[in-house]
C-alpha cells in the first residue's frame, strides 16, 4: 500500500549554518519552517568562542524570526588551540552553549582559526567531558598530501580513533558522515559516538560534481564521494540505528561566490530539507522509520525531550526553484523536481 502522507514530530536540523548580518535574516526562516531545534555551526568572522559571543548570536538569530516562529537555535563553540576550559565549562553551564565543534584547521569555510593539532585540545575535552558537554568533529584532514576523497578516513584513522579510545565518556558526532569508512567505524563504536547525515550525502555522489562541466553548487565540504559511499551512507541513515540522525549542514552562499574562479564550498538544502529525506527514505522502502530519523535520535543522543508538536509530509509534485532572489542563493537541487512536499502542522 502507498503511503500517501507522514504525520511526524517535528525534527529537529542537527547541523545547520544560519550565516549572520544580511544572509542570516535571509536563511532563518527556511530553517525555522521546518524544524523545532538547530545546532548552529560557530564558523563566523570571527567565530564564536566565547559564551558572551554565542549569547549575542543567538540573539540576532531569534531577532531574524519570523513573527510567531517556533524556534529554538542551540549555539556551539569554536574551539581553538588556545581554547579555555573554564570558558567552556562556563558557558555549558550558563546554557550559552549546549556543545563544541572541534574544526580542523583550514578544512572548510571560516576555519583557519581552528585546531592545528588536538592534543592542543585535551585539557579543553577533558573539561567537556566531565561536565557532559559533546564535541562536534569535522573529521578530516587537511595534509596537502592526501587526496581530498580520501581525508575522512585519514582522520579516522590518525586521529578520531585516538579521541574515542582516550575520552570514553565523551560524547561525539561524526558530523556530516561521507563513507563506508565513517559508518563501520561509528557503528563498530560504543554509545558516545554518533554521526549526523545530510541530504546531499544521500542524493550526490561525486560525478554530479562534473556532469557536463564544473557543478559549482553540487561542491561542499567533506566532498561527496563515490557510489559505494553514497549507498553505505544512505543504508545507514534508514537503519533505524539510533546512532544516525538528521543534520542538514545546509551552508549558504551567494551565487557568485559559488559560480566563482575560486567557488566556496557549501550547499543550501534548506529550503526543501525534509523533502529530500523523504525522497530518501521513500526510495529506501523505510518511510516508517523517517520519524525516528529526523525526530528521536538526535534529541535522545543529546539529552534533550521530543518535540510534541507534529508536521505533516503528503507525497505531492514539488519544484525546486532555480534560485532564492531573497537570499540570493541557488538552492540544493535547483531545477529538480521533489516527490514530497512539507505540508505545516496538521490541520
Amino acid at each position: 500500500m502507498t503511503v500517501e502522507t507522514l504525520t511526524i514530530r517535528r525534527p529537529d536540523d542537527w547541523h545547520v549554518h544560519l550565516r549572520d548580518g544580511e544572509m542570516l535574516r535571509s536563511v532563518v526562516p527556511y530553517t525555522a519552517r521546518q524544524f523545532a531545534r538547530a545546532i548552529v555551526m560557530p564558523n563566523l568572522v570571527p567565530p564564536v568562542t566565547t559564551a558572551a559571543a554565542a549569547e549575542a548570536y543567538r540573539d540576532r538569530i531569534l531577532d531574524a524570526l519570523p513573527e510567531g516562529a517556533g524556534f529554538t537555535p542551540l549555539m556551539t563553540c569554536y574551539l581553538t588551540d588556545d581554547a579555555d576550559p573554564d570558558e567552556l565549562v562556563r558557558g555549558h553551564g550558563t546554557g550559552a552553549w549546549v556543545a563544541a565543534k572541534l574544526y580542523p584547521a583550514h578544512a572548510t569555510t571560516n576555519s583557519a582559526l581552528g585546531v592545528s593539532d588536538v592534543a592542543n585540545i585535551y585539557r579543553a575535552l577533558e573539561a567537556m567531558q566531565r561536565v557532559g558537554m559533546p564535541l562536534l568533529i569535522h573529521a578530516e584532514v587537511t595534509d596537502r598530501d592526501i587526496d581530498i576523497f580520501d581525508r575522512e578516513k585519514a582522520f579516522i584513522d590518525r586521529i578520531f580513533s585516538r579521541l574515542v579510545r582516550d575520552f570514553p565518556a565523551l560524547r561525539m558526532v561524526f558530523e556530516h558522515i561521507t563513507t563506508a569508512d565513517g559508518v563501520a567505524f561509528v557503528e563498530q563504536a560504543g554509545p558516545n559516538l554518533a554521526a549526523t547525515i545530510t541530504p546531499q550525502h544521500l542524493i550526490l555522489n561525486r560525478n554530479a560534481m562534473f556532469e557536463g562541466g564544473l557543478r559549482p553548487h553540487a561542491y561542499c565540504l567533506p566532498v561527496v564521494k563515490r557510489e559505494e559511499h553514497r549507498l553505505a551512507v544512505r543504508r545507514a541513515a534508514v537503519s533505524g540505528s539510533p546512532k544516525f540522525f538528521l543534520g542538514t549542514d545546509s551552508a549558504p552562499h551567494a551565487q557568485e561566490k559559488k559560480e566563482a574562479a575560486c567557488g566556496c564550498a557549501g550547499i543550501f538544502n534548506a529550503p526543501h530539507a525534509l523533502e529530500c529525506y523523504a525522497e530518501v527514505f521513500d526510495e529506501e522502502g523505510a518511510l516508517d522509520r523517517i520519524e525516528a530519523f529526523a525526530s528521536e535520535h538526535g534529541p535522545r543522543f543529546y539529552g534533550l525531550p521530543l518535540n510534541e508538536e507534529r508536521i505533516v509530509l503528503e507525497r505531492a509534485p514539488v519544484e525546486v526553484p532555480d534560485r532564492l532572489p531573497d537570499v540570493g542563493a541557488v538552492p540544493f537541487l535547483a531545477g529538480k523536481g521533489l516527490g514530497w512536499r512539507f505540508a505545516g502542522a496538521p490541520a
